[in-house]
């Protein structure tokens, strides 16, 4: 591998993740591609969705994975009532120093569980698009600055369900990726009545990495070679979804963004310091299906239409060959 942070080896690297990945698995039995996702969540600076019905584990993946990071960890629960204030913080008046003081809100954390998001008025949803988009909070015109790293686990219920609201455009498209849990399989359901009788397996996590050397994970990860004919299909996939016929809201600039930054991290966790055609193909769907509209009446064509638009999207765009200029 090239040289990357002098403070971090390709070993280290792999040790580290290795280390978080079995954490977090220790809790979540049988979903390998959910714990990998979170982690590159994590890595790639991005933020994490997991959409469910209840009862599945999005909350104990969150969880987790922050149990498994030796750092600030706040959980926000969603509801009707909560307020924008309660997410940022407000300034409070001090009658002793007859000044205005900020008091933090639960944004101010390494890692935020946001708990059942679509619970929660369109209004307080908002109250995380500065955060989650610059890292930061502007309160009464002041600006605060947010920990690093800094991610974003946020859970929420299907659509159809009682006391939901959607997530508008603008909040879909900060979040790096969407996952769904499933059902586990009878195997991993059996095993977990097993063990939930006897104890709360998350009591039984332990840190096995802390914020600095999460620093150091991004830093590796942020340096992976991506070639430019590389870049060139990046940017030809996220076109073809904006003329899409059956899609009437492509990906932004800000999706094909992250598709290359969570490839990168795809790729290191792979061991490899370069992207292949593959990383980015894979994550075509987590990444881009949650900031797309599909077209009216297209709905009619299947139970997912976006997911299928995107298919058919990977299938046709062509694959840069090898040997192609880097």
């Amino acid at each position: 591998m090239h040289e990357n942070d002098p403070s971090i080896t390709a070993e280290q690297f792999a040790e580290h993740t290795s280390r978080i990945i079995d954490s977090v698995s220790s809790v979540i039995d049988g979903k390998p591609e959910a714990v990998r996702s979170a982690l590159i969540c994590l890595l790639a600076e991005g933020h994490l969705l997991i959409e469910d019905v209840p009862g599945v584990g999005k909350t104990m993946l969150a969880r987790a994975l922050a149990a498994s990071v030796d750092a600030t960890v706040r959980r926000i629960q969603f509801t009707p009532d909560l307020l924008p204030g309660d997410v940022t913080g407000v300034a409070v008046y001090d009658p002793v120093n007859r000044e205005f003081e900020f008091k933090r809100g639960a944004i101010f954390a390494h890692i935020v569980i946001a708990d059942e998001i679509n619970r929660a008025s369109p209004k307080t949803q908002s109250s995380l698009l500065e955060a989650m988009e610059e890292q930061q909070v502007t309160v009464d015109g002041a600006t605060h600055h947010l920990p690093e790293p800094f991610l974003v686990v946020a859970t929420q219920n299907p659509l159809e369900m009682e006391g939901t609201y959607p997530l508008p455009e603008a909040q879909r498209d900060r979040f790096m990726m969407r996952i769904s849990m499933g059902y586990p399989d009878a195997a991993a359901e059996t095993l977990m009545l097993r063990q939930r009788e006897i104890s709360n397996p998350l009591s039984a996590i332990t840190p096995v990495t802390d914020a600095a050397s999460v620093r150091q994970l991004i830093a590796w990860a942020r340096r992976v070679h991506v070639a430019e004919s590389l870049e060139e299909y990046a940017v030809s996939l996220a076109q073809a979804t904006r003329m899409d016929p059956s899609l009437h809201l492509g990906a932004s600039p800000r999706a094909t963004l992250q598709l290359v930054r969570a490839a990168k991290v795809a790729a290191a966790l792979d061991g490899r310091d370069f992207i292949v055609p593959d990383d980015l193909a894979d994550l075509v769907i987590p990444v881009f299906a949650h900031r797309l509209l599909a077209a009216r009446g297209v709905h009619r064509a299947g139970a997912q239409p976006v997911e299928a638009a995107l298919r058919q999207i990977i299938s046709r765009v062509p694959v840069p060959f090898a040997g192609a200029r880097v």
